[in-house]
Parts: structure tokens; C-alpha cells; sequence
């Protein structure tokens, strides 16, 4: 089994094993506004006449694909399935829950399996030990998210019970998918990698689940193709094991380039991961690598060592009938496919994480990914606690993908809107570059995407200017730039805060969000309005003609992708229909004429 060649289905792409089985589809379900069901023990696989509706997971309660659509405030709710199950000596049957908003209990045949905080995060419950004599078991899952809970990471999610402004309909409960696994007693839990090209050698990091007994070993084969890279086989003593393959094709740096991965050439490289006790393997797990590095150097975005300008759009993973789920599994391909099409070579996941398998097509095909997360609204210790908290299992669950190149744990200062002011609002922010650098240190950081930027790795600015010609004169050269740094910032907001003024020497310059140009219907949202196609097209293509005609910047991304409920910016519209010519937009987003 090859990963990188997969069709995309297996719900973690990163970790593939043969045996799953997927619980997607009809599930019971019920609200529990009274928040009775744990006291009345709606657990209990004798209690299936509490679920008297059917919800087709993982689309959430709020949206038209679940088959409950009901987007009033319900912050319990319960699903309940049955499932085929059979204990094999030797194997384990492992539960694993893609997302669910925001806090999760699991029991299986009456019996609590787990227990998980986090809406943007997968989590596991190993049900072997659980379950009862037969092939029949319940699973029940209660999910509970505080509508009104603004400590919470909350993204785009309206507090409201109407969408406004930039916000949107709740997404409550399971919204990615649900699946089975059966696995070795002893198997590995996590695969992580770092290329390191000048010594021409994968570094990798693995862990089992278990203390390694006596002659075990792990072997990592590297394959490109029929052609074979490099294997190692070392001996575990720990469940923490950290190893390297050498690479020595990319030693001969006149040829390298065909194995390097980057958006124009996503070359990706299979990785075999095997454990064995004894010299027989226990366990066999399929990846996938992209052999790229990042940085920065002198004001540029480096991939692989080299300047890579950023033409990326704000993407909010939003879709009409099912909310942040895509409303089919080819959806995403076909969302990454649309993102190139149109000319862009990158993506900002705006406020939310991505499913695995937009991001397994976003290493397949070739499009740079901003790793974001959804932000809290409220400062508090409290606030505090779950955002860090989250944002340490994001990091460990995408960095294995090779798109990711930039980590963005803060957007707008939001859930520290006072930290100009407020100490210990600053910190935070300092501190989730400092966590995400010590989780992370292959990528670069941006401290707080937009302004009052504390630190990081890339000066992110906000410019919603929509005359062009005011735009290129403040973007025209590094002289017209560190005016912009230096002031009140084109929102109103310092862009750079007293705790940064270091970073700014040589420091890549990006404006991160500029647009949002509406062209719609009436009662639509946008940062400006326009009522036809030559209006627009003319509108927007002067402002990538703005950027792009500067030297001074790294890059920019585009507000936004499709038009989102009343936010009707987008180059493309609600079901992903282009406004315009996509030749057209592709030709103003790149800077080429047409002809």
C-alpha cells in the first residue's frame, strides 16, 4: 500500500493501515436541552428510545446534510450507533473521533471509553476491553458546546442565533469523520518528520503505544516511485523513538530537485513503517513525505533554501448544506483543485483546522497551507488554558503534512483584544509563538495574523484599502512599507506592538487579508459592494495588480475564496462556481496578461 497514491478517503492519510472501517452515515440522535441524559443514563444500550431522530454523521445538527437542520441554540447533544465488533487475541479496536465541537464523552455498551476537550482536534477510545460477549455493541457519544461560551476557540462561530457580519452558523457536535481500527497490541500512535537537506537525511520521530519489550525493532523505508531512498532499522527502547534515513540521492545537489517537493512539483515520497518483535513484523503503517524545508531570510519566504513569493487566498472551509464538513469526500480534491485553478499557490485555513484529506490533496497536488486554528473571543485564564491546550494537539496532528508550511496560532488579536494595554493579553500571544516554535521548530510563526504583531517569524498585515492606487503607494517599496509599520496601521491598529520592534529587520512582509470585494445580491456582506462582473473584475484585478507590482512584499492572500452565507466576497460563489473566467482571475492573481 502506497499512501501518496491513495484515493483520498482514509480519514487519516498521514497513518494508514489496511484494516478500518468507516462509521459515517445514520446514527440516533437527540437534543438535551435540560441536560438530563448522563443523569438519566441515556447511555445505557437499554436506552435507544431516547434517540428518536437519525443524523447522518459527520455533518453537524445545524446544517441541511445532517437531516436535522436546526440551527437554534442547543448546546447537549447525543448520537447512538450499533456496531460490528469482534475482539481477536493479540489486536485492539480502536475508536477514532475526527472532531467533535467541543467536548466529547464516548461509552460503549454502557461503559465510559473516553473523554476529549477540543473541537478542532481528533481524539481515540480503545473499546477492547469494553465490550460485551457478541458481535453487536452500542456506542454513544454526548457532545456538549456552550453557544455563549466566548473562552472557548470558537472561529467563525456566531454567538447570535442568526448569522451577522463575518460570523456563522454553529457547528455543535461531530463534524468530522467517525471510524474503526483494528491494530496490534503493540503499534505505533504518531509519525512525525523533518527533512534536513544539507546532511541529505529524514529525521523522524515515532512513537508506540507501549514500552518496547526485548528485540524490538522499528524499520522506515523511503521510496519515490520504483526507486528505493533509504531504509534504517533500529532497536526500540523507549515508546519514544527518534531516528534518521539517509537520503543519498539528494546529496548530488545538480539533481535533487526532481525529489523536492513545492507547489509547481508536489513530489511526494512513500514511507513504510514497520514494527517487529524478533524479526517478525507486528505492525505495518503507510505514509508520506514531502522532502521541502522553510524559512526565512532577508525580508523572503524560503522553500527549500529558495525565495517563494506567497500568492494565497483565505479559505473558510465553508459549504452551504453542510457547514465546515464538505458536503462529499471528492470535495476536497475539488476545493484544492479550484484553489489552483485559479492561480493561487497557497491557502490560509481561515479559523478552523482542516479535514486530513483536504490537506492529504494539498500535499498531493501542491498548494502551500497557512495552519491556523479557531480563536477564543474572551482573555481569561480559563481562555487561556483551552487555547493552548488545543493548539499543542493541532501542531502535533498536521505538522506531518508536508503542505503546512506556516503556523498562525492568533488571528487579529482576537480573545486579546486589549493587549496593547493588558500585560498578561501580550504574554499569551508571545507565548503560543514560543510553544508553537518549541513544538515546531521547522516552521515559521506568525504571532498574531493582521496587527499588533508581538513577535513570530513574518510581518502579517490586514489592508481591506480598496483603491488601488493607494494601495500600491503603500506597498511600493521598503520605504513606503516600514511607513506602514510605523503607523496607526491601514485598520486603525498598530501593526507592530513595542514587545516586536526586534523582529522587523529582515522579516518577511506579507498582507495577509486585503479584498473581501462583495459582488452579489442585496443583504450581503462585504468590504466594499460592486453590482456587475466588469465592476469587479475590474476592482479586483486592480488590487492584485497593487501587490503584485512591489517588491517589498513576500507575499498576500486574497479575502476570500467563495462567497459565505451573508459574507458574499468571494472569487467564487457559495457552490463554487468562479465569477468570473477563471483564466481571467487566474491571470490578475499571478500577474500574467492574458494572450
Amino acid at each position: 500500500m502506497r499512501a501518496s497514491t491513495h484515493d483520498g478517503t482514509h480519514p487519516r492519510p498521514t497513518m494508514m493501515r489496511e484494516d478500518w472501517t468507516s462509521l459515517d452515515g445514520s446514527w440516533g440522535f437527540a437534543h438535551d436541552d435540560a441536560d438530563v441524559g448522563t443523569t438519566e443514563r441515556w447511555y445505557d444500550p437499554a436506552r435507544s428510545e431516547r434517540f428518536d431522530r437519525t443524523i447522518t454523521v459527520p455533518f453537524v445538527p445545524e446544517s441541511e446534510a445532517s437531516g436535522i437542520h436546526d440551527t437554534g441554540f442547543h448546546p447537549v447533544v447525543w448520537y447512538r450507533r450499533t456496531i460490528t465488533a469482534v475482539p481477536t487475541p493479540g489486536q485492539r479496536i480502536l475508536l477514532h473521533l475526527g472532531a467533535v465541537d467541543h467536548e466529547a464523552h464516548v461509552w460503549v455498551d454502557g461503559r465510559l471509553a473516553g473523554h476529549h476537550v477540543g473541537g478542532q482536534t481528533s481524539f481515540t477510545c480503545d473499546l477492547t476491553d469494553l465490550l460485551d460477549a457478541g458481535e453487536e455493541h452500542v456506542v454513544v457519544v454526548r457532545a456538549f458546546d456552550d453557544p455563549h461560551d466566548v473562552e472557548l476557540p470558537r472561529g467563525k462561530q456566531d454567538w447570535r442565533e442568526e448569522p451577522h457580519g463575518i460570523w456563522y452558523h454553529r457547528s455543535t457536535g461531530i463534524w468530522r469523520s467517525v471510524w474503526l481500527e483494528t491494530v496490534p497490541e503493540q503499534h505505533l500512535t504518531s509519525f512525525q518528520w523533518d527533512f534536513d537537506m544539507p546532511r541529505a537525511r529524514v529525521d523522524v520521530s515515532l512513537r508506540l503505544e507501549r514500552r518496547p519489550q526485548p528485540g524490538t525493532t522499528v524499520r522506515i523505508a523511503l521510496s519515490a516511485g520504483e526507486e528505493a531512498l533509504g531504509t534504517v532499522e533500529v532497536a526500540a527502547h523507549d515508546p519514544r523513538i527518534e531516528t534518521s534515513v539517509d537520503v543519498p540521492a539528494v546529496r548530488n545537489t545538480q539533481d535533487r530537485d526532481r525529489l523536492l517537493w513545492r507547489p509547481e512539483h508536489p513530489r511526494l515520497v512513500d514511507v513504510s513503517l514497520q514494527v517487529l518483535v524478533d524479526g517478525e513484523v507486528v505492525d505495518t503503517v503507510a505514509s508520506y513525505l514531502g522532502l521541502r524545508t522553510t524559512g526565512i531570510d532577508r525580508g523572503r519566504f524560503l522553500l527549500s533554501g529558495e525565495p517563494y513569493f506567497v500568492r494565497s487566498v483565505l479559505e473558510q472551509g465553508y459549504w452551504p448544506t453542510s457547514q465546515l464538513t464538505a458536503p462529499t469526500i471528492a470535495a476536497y480534491r475539488e476545493e484544492v483543485e479550484l484553489i489552483k485553478e485559479l492561480g493561487f499557490t497557497a491557502a490560509r485555513i481561515h479559523q478552523k483546522v482542516e479535514d486530513p484529506r483536504f490537506l492529504f490533496w494539498a500535499d498531493k497536488l501542491g498548494l502551500l497551507i497557512w495552519g491556523e486554528t479557531a480563536n477564543a473571543y474572551s482573555y481569561s485564564p480559563r481562555a487561556v488554558s483551552a487555547v493552548t491546550a488545543e493548539w499543542t494537539e493541532i501542531v502535533e496532528q498536521v505538522r506531518a503534512h508536508p503542505s503546512v508550511v506556516t503556523w498562525v496560532p492568533m488571528n487579529e488579536s482576537w480573545g486579546v483584544r486589549d493587549l496593547a494595554d493588558h500585560a498578561p493579553q501580550k504574554d499569551l500571544t508571545i507565548a503560543l509563538t514560543a510553544l508553537t516554535r518549541a513544538l515546531d521548530p521547522s516552521r515559521p510563526v506568525v504571532a498574531n495574523d493582521g496587527y499588533e504583531i508581538t513577535g513570530g517569524d513574518i510581518l502579517a498585515l490586514h489592508d481591506y484599502t480598496t483603491d488601488a492606487a493607494v494601495l500600491a503607494r503603500r506597498y511600493e517599496d521598503e520605504d513606503a512599507v516600514a511607513e506602514v509599520l510605523a503607523s496607526r496601521g491601514p485598520l486603525g491598529r498598530r501593526p507592530i506592538d513595542d514587545a516586536a520592534q526586534h523582529v522587523t529587520d529582515g522579516a518577511p512582509v506579507m498582507v495577509t487579508e486585503f479584498g473581501g470585494i462583495a459582488y452579489a445580491s442585496e443583504g450581503t456582506w462585504g468590504y466594499a459592494t460592486v453590482t456587475t462582473p466588469e465592476e469587479f473584475e475590474a476592482k479586483v484585478s486592480g488590487l492584485f495588480a497593487a501587490l503584485n507590482g512591489t517588491s517589498a512584499l513576500a507575499g498576500h492572500c486574497y479575502t476570500q475564496l467563495t462567497d459565505t452565507l451573508q459574507e458574499a466576497n468571494g472569487l467564487a460563489d457559495a457552490d463554487r462556481r468562479p465569477k468570473l473566467d477563471p483564466a481571467v482571475i487566474r491571470a490578475f492573481v499571478t500577474g500574467r496578461a492574458q494572450g
